[in-house]
């Protein structure tokens, strides 16, 4: 029986996107307690999410017809002031994004759409200001969960760090994003 479960979750598998996988091997872990009977297990879970990484950054360079600065996380700085937008998954960032500098930045009904950080820039009264689309955060960033480490480092480059929420949840996920950016010492600014 133990069998035909695995095979019938390798065809499953198999089925998803990259961003799927990604999001399902990250959800494994997290529900994988961690000891030593386990690391072995995590062990394969990492090695796969980091192959995973890798095809999605490979798959940008390829689109992006060759390298250079502004792939990945990498992003270099540009114009007179950068802005990052970052929150919860599937809250609109992408969206934002698009309909603001006219980036063209995937947008779908699932999450974790966005998985590098993604750049625009906006003209403003003969300013240039980069925007960055930064991949969803999830609860428990601070303490290493998914990428959080990266969006952070590079929220941590920006000028300014715009918290998008979706309306129709409540306002604790302010906090709680809030929350997970002290966590990286980045305080918000007083009224």
């Amino acid at each position: 029986v133990h069998g035909d479960n695995t095979y019938l979750k390798n065809q499953k598998y198999l089925g998803m996107s990259i961003a799927q996988k990604i999001a399902e091997i990250e959800n494994e872990m997290a529900r994988t307690q961690k000891n030593k009977n386990t690391a072995y297990h995590l062990g394969l879970l990492k090695a796969k999410l980091a192959k995973l990484k890798r095809e999605v950054i490979d798959a940008s360079h390829k689109a992006a017809g060759g390298g250079g600065a502004g792939e990945g996380f990498d992003v270099s700085k540009s114009g007179d002031a950068r802005v990052g937008l970052i929150g919860f998954p599937s809250v609109g960032k992408s969206t934002l994004l698009c309909k603001l500098t006219n980036t063209e930045s995937k947008v779908a009904q699932y999450e974790f759409t966005t998985l590098t950080c993604i750049p625009g820039v906006i003209h403003y009264k003969g300013s240039k200001i980069q925007l960055l689309d930064l991949p969803g955060i999830v609860e428990g960033a601070k303490d290493g969960r998914g990428r959080g480490r990266q969006v952070i480092a590079v929220a941590r480059t920006c000028n300014l760090i715009l918290i998008v929420l979706d309306a129709s949840k409540p306002m604790i996920h302010k906090k709680l994003i809030e929350k997970e950016l002290e966590g990286f010492g980045i305080r918000r600014c007083p009224n």
